[in-house]
Order: C-alpha cells, then sequence, then structure tokens
C-alpha cells in the first residue's frame, strides 16, 4: 500500500478580479472554513467539504459588483490546483469513483476519474436562472474550471429534482462523496492505476 504523504496544498491567486487563498487537507475531517464573498457558494463549498470529509479553509474578495462570475470560476481554478497540487502523481489512489446523492424529490449523480484528462460533462436541467442573488450557471463554470485545473474527468447528471437549492446542493454534496472515494488510498495500487503505468 502506498503510503499516505501529507496531502495538503496552500494556494494564493491575484488577479485583477479577485484574490483568493485556499487551503486544502484532503485527509481531513470535513472542517470548512468559507467566506467567499458569494454566500451560495459558500454554502457549496462547505458541503463539498464536510461530505467529503476534507479540510478547507477559504477567504476570497472579488469584483461581485459586476457580478459573482470571475469569483466562482476562480475558485474553482483555486480548488482545482489545490487538488493537483496535494495528489501530486496522484499514486497509489483508487483513481474511480461514483457517489449518487438524494435530496427530497432530487437525485444527483457525480462519476469521478482522476486521469489528468480534464473533461466535464454536465447535464443538470434547471428552471431557476437565480437562486437568491446566485446565477445558476454559475455552477458549470465551476466545475469546469474545477475538472481543468484538477485533472479530473467530471461526469455530473440530475436524475430528477425541480428545486434549484436542492439540485444544486445535491450536486456539491455528491461532488465531495466522489472525490473523496477517488482520491483514497488503496492497498492493492502500487504507483498510478494504469495499464499505460502512468496517468
Amino acid at each position: 500500500m502506498a503510503e499516505v504523504a501529507n496531502r495538503s496544498a496552500c494556494i494564493e491567486r491575484r488577479t485583477r478580479e479577485t484574490d483568493i487563498r485556499l487551503t486544502l487537507h484532503v485527509d481531513g475531517t470535513g472542517s470548512a472554513v468559507v467566506d467567499t464573498g458569494v454566500g451560495f457558494m459558500d454554502h457549496m463549498l462547505t458541503l463539498f467539504t464536510v461530505h467529503g470529509f476534507f479540510d478547507l479553509e477559504v477567504t476570497a474578495t472579488g469584483d461581485t459588483e459586476v457580478d459573482d462570475h470571475h469569483t466562482v470560476e476562480d475558485l474553482g481554478i483555486c480548488l482545482g490546483m489545490a487538488f493537483a497540487q496535494a495528489l501530486a502523481d496522484k499514486s497509489g489512489i483508487c483513481r474511480y469513483a461514483h457517489a449518487y446523492v438524494p435530496m427530497d424529490e432530487t437525485l444527483a449523480r457525480v462519476c469521478v476519474d482522476c486521469s489528468n484528462r480534464p473533461y466535464l460533462h454536465y447535464h443538470v436541467p434547471m428552471i431557476e436562472a437565480k437562486i437568491g442573488t446566485f446565477d445558476t450557471p454559475l455552477t458549470k463554470e465551476f466545475l469546469r474550471a474545477f475538472s481543468l485545473h484538477a485533472g479530473l474527468t467530471l461526469h455530473v447528471d440530475l436524475l430528477h429534482g425541480e428545486n434549484g437549492h436542492h439540485i444544486i446542493e445535491a450536486v456539491f454534496k455528491a461532488l465531495g462523496r466522489a472525490v473523496s472515494a477517488a482520491v483514497a488510498t488503496h492497498p492493492k495500487v502500487q504507483g498510478q492505476l494504469s495499464s499505460k503505468g502512468v496517468l
């Protein structure tokens, strides 16, 4: 079994649009301290962290007077970079996982491959354009940035659901569970789990 190193990362990203500091411990307990300036994303990142058993600290400021797009996308970039850094060459991990998460009338499915081949399939039909002040299409932008910078293939599907808040919440919970299972170490995996010998 591959020995688990201290799988942690600290990412700082400053642009003309955002200023983000993010600390991730992959092998955590579900502790979340999140202040992004986008209340709905605070809630979603907390759910991701708690249900994925990570430890995550995030502070962010952004040009939310324009809209939340830059902040949300850059949060995805930073979280992806943190996982990529913490997992290094991805030796010893299970690599694949999936999670189904229900929330009342909603059922979401997230499948993940830690493949170094970023790809997002996102089929989550939404009736609501906004949840509070949050633009619901930004969920896809966050996930695209996250998958790209973490090197993940992500398939995110809504199997059924009606309430927009429930739908996105189920997606983030399922994302946490699926990623947590995919990055867990496996006693039979030596090096990278690939028939080619490299991801």
